[in-house]
Order: C-alpha cells, then structure tokens, then sequence
C-alpha cells in the first residue's frame, strides 16, 4: 500500500512535471531535471536515516533477489567464507544464491523452533575469518523480525530489510550493507534501495558483472544502466511524505499501535493463533490461523467482501497474513479487527 498523498500527487504531476510538459517517466535520466528528482530523493533519505556520510546510497534495480548475488560477488573474498543466519524462506533464498559464489556457513538457524523466533547468538557458529555475515531482518511469511541486532565486531553486518526497512529508526552505522526491495515501504516495485559502506567499496570478485558491482554503479550515480526513474521519483515522494509525518520515529509509533492491536485480538482467544515468539513478532506481517484451517476460505471470502484484500498466506504457510506496512492506516486494522471478531461469533 503506497500513501494515498503520494499517489495523489503523482496523480496530479503525471502528465506534466513542474511544467516541463512531460512525465517523469518520459524524462532523460540524464537530464538536469532527473538528476534534481534523484538528488532529493536520496538527500530526504539520508536525513530519515541518519545515514552517515561514508555510505553510498544506490538506486538499483533487480530486488532483492539479485542483491543475494550482488552482495556475495561484491564482499566474498576468494577463497573466503561469508556466514548466514537462517531465518525462514528469504534467509535460505540468500544462502542458496550465495553459495554459487562461495562458501557459505550457516551459523545459526531458527530451524529446530520451526522458524518462530530469532537464533539467539550465543547459539551461533561464526567463522573467525569471515567476509561478513548475513541476516534477514523481517521474514514476511514467517512474520519474524530483528529488533536488536547482533553484534558483529569486525565483521561487516549485511541485512535483507526489503520489508520493514523506514518502518522504524535504525542505525546505520551498524551494517556494512544494507538492501531492501522497494514495494513495501519505500515506492513500487521495481527499485532496489541498497546502502553499502565506503570501505566495502573496490573488493568486487573478477567475474561479478559491472551492473552488480557497487564501486561502478556508486562511482556512476546509479546511473551506469538507465535506473528505475519513476520508480525513484515515487520513493522520493514516499520519503517526503514520511519526513512530513514527524519521521521514523513518528511512523514506529503508528505501527506498534496498529501491530499491538491485531496481536492484541489474535492472542483474546484460542479462535486465532499466531506462532511466532512475542519478542520477535513482525510489525510489518502478521500472520495469523484459524482453529479450524476448513473455515479459511470462508474467512477470506468474507474478508473480500468487506474490502479487506490480499490477505491469504504465502503457499509456503497457508493461513492468513496482513501486512501492515507504513502506508496501512489505523482503520484499516480496525476493519480487520471488526471482521475477525464478527467471523468469530458466528464461526466459534
């Protein structure tokens, strides 16, 4: 869900852009005008994350899938070894994809828990010598979420924040990498934020293609292959509209009240359940069964009815999902609370 002002103003600049006579989407990416768009949308970005000034920001393309590639074939020294924790479905989508390129240690996993929690580290089996290590830090189909990062020392600290990265303030500093595809909180489809720090620059393996490599596309602007450009406009309105509701940590506010609210309803009673450990429950998904999994096509239906869209769970999990990101308004978990509660009393 993309905030209703952003859609509204790209509504009303489709056709003609600050009276240039054209779209966004029909402009040279190396015009002047472009390049204002992208240098504002990454200025509004760093001031919403602190970000420091020795990391790059990179407007990218391919999701989150092709930065499983990127970040190895950037950071995984020859005959090295990178270390990831396995969290769920997106974690082993990475360690798969890294082990094309190197070797991989899985030093933790959430596995024997059936992927409700987060591995606590002193469970882990870090490699001394590692290239660095790999989190997902929000499982969208798992509903678990990172809210107190390892400590990592030397070790560079690369994170998958595709959905719940500018949901809440975070510290930087902290990660050597950071990627995160952009259709949850930050625009549509089709982009790719990552934010990788300077020292981690130059290290690309031999065969890593130029278009994956960090050092090209930082030293070309993220302009060395023509860039989403509509797709970074829309971001860059997205970063105004969160700067213009008090930022991040306006917008954690808000969505701890609408997660502490649905938890709040799935915990009343044994007529939902929802698996994960409390201290790592998702903000951003929330998934959530019935007693009786016959009922939920029923459920759904009714939810379809009632304007409550999309929220059947991942085929890798079934039951039900809501993901609540940054743009879901309060009434909207409302509405799904009513429903709930209404499906109870005449399904319980």
């Amino acid at each position: 869900m993309l905030p209703e002002p952003v859609l509204l103003r790209a509504q009303a600049e489709l056709l003609d852009w600050h009276g240039r006579g054209m779209s966004v989407m029909e402009m040279s990416h190396r015009s002047d005008d472009f390049g204002a768009v992208a240098a504002k949308a990454e200025r509004d970005l760093r001031t919403l994350l602190a970000i420091p000034d020795f990391y790059r920001v990179l407007f990218l393309q391919g999701g989150a899938l092709a930065q499983n590639a990127a970040v190895p074939l950037n950071l995984l020294r020859e005959g090295g070894v990178a270390d990831y924790i396995d969290t769920g479905h997106w974690a082993q989508k990475s360690i798969a994809e890294a082990r094309r390129y190197g070797t991989v240690n899985v030093a933790g996993s959430a596995a024997d828990g059936g992927y409700t929690s987060v591995p606590v580290p002193a469970s882990w089996r870090r490699s001394p010598s590692a290239s660095y290590l790999h989190i997902t830090s929000n499982e969208t189909i798992g509903g678990v979420e990172w809210f107190d990062l390892p400590d990592t020392g030397s070790t560079p600290l690369v994170a998958d924040a595709s959905s719940h990265l500018l949901s809440r303030p975070l510290d930087v500093a902290r990660f050597g990498v950071i990627y995160a595809g952009a259709q949850k909180n930050i625009g549509p489809a089709g982009l790719t934020l990552v934010i990788v720090r300077d020292d981690l620059l130059g290290h690309a393996q031999r065969t890593c293609p130029s278009v994956l490599d960090y050092t090209v596309q930082a030293q070309a602007g993220s302009m060395y292959n023509t860039p989403p450009t509509f797709g970074i406009y829309l971001a860059g309105l997205t970063f105004e509209w969160l700067l213009g509701q008090g930022g991040l940590a306006a917008i954690e506010r808000a969505n701890v009240a609408k997660a502490s609210a649905l938890y709040g309803e799935i915990d009343r009673s044994g007529f939902y359940r929802n698996p994960v450990a409390r201290s790592d429950r998702s903000r951003m998904n929330v998934p959530f069964f019935l007693r009786d999994p016959r009922l939920d096509a029923a459920f759904l239906a009714g939810a379809n009815e009632r304007g409550l869209m999309q929220l059947k769970g991942h085929r890798a999990a079934g039951g039900m999902r809501a993901s609540i990101y940054n743009a879901m308004p309060q009434a909207g978990v409302t509405a799904l609370i009513d429903w709930m509660r209404e499906f109870e009393r005449t399904h319980g």
